[in-house]
């Protein structure tokens, strides 16, 4: 009987592993190479130890997020034409760090305002059919931490 009692109990934990590691290995997702760490997102957010939320108020935004026409004026680009045969630069990388983005705001937790005019403590350009607006904004301010860039930005 108390066999039958640590199964039942391990089981449910065993099942959840088993999803978690299936989703993070066969499900694609916007990921950056920065030096020699990576920035992912992810769909299990207890998995990320950063939270990003996004905000439609620029009073509830921490960081203001630029979406520009300019590749060259963008501190962070992503141009492609979709899915890539190249290995992701997230592939087998132990120094990933893992990304959410979360319906809800927080004191916690950076609160992204996207915006097509500046100032802005980031500035993106996006092109892309693998990464929307929203996911390359949370990886760039995902790959700072949740801290603001430009000294100079003010809501």
């Amino acid at each position: 009987m108390l066999r039958f009692k640590i199964l039942a109990s391990v089981l449910p934990l065993l099942a959840a592993a088993v999803f978690a590691r299936g989703e993070i290995g066969s499900v694609s997702h916007p990921c950056v190479a920065i030096g020699d760490t990576s920035v992912e997102l992810t769909s299990l957010f207890w998995t990320a130890p950063i939270q990003i939320a996004f905000t439609d108020d620029p009073a509830q935004a921490t960081v203001r997020v630029q979406i520009t026409d300019d590749a060259d004026a963008a501190d962070f680009a992503v141009v492609d034409d979709g899915a890539s045969d190249e290995p992701s630069a997230c592939q087998d990388n132990p120094s990933t760090h893992l990304v959410a983005i979360s319906s809800q705001g927080g004191r916690d937790r950076p609160t992204v305002y996207l915006t097509g005019e500046g100032p802005a403590d980031y500035r993106i350009y996006v092109r892309s059919k693998t990464f929307s607006q929203k996911e390359a904004a949370a990886l760039i301010v995902g790959a700072h931490g949740g801290h603001r860039h430009l000294q100079a930005a003010s809501l």
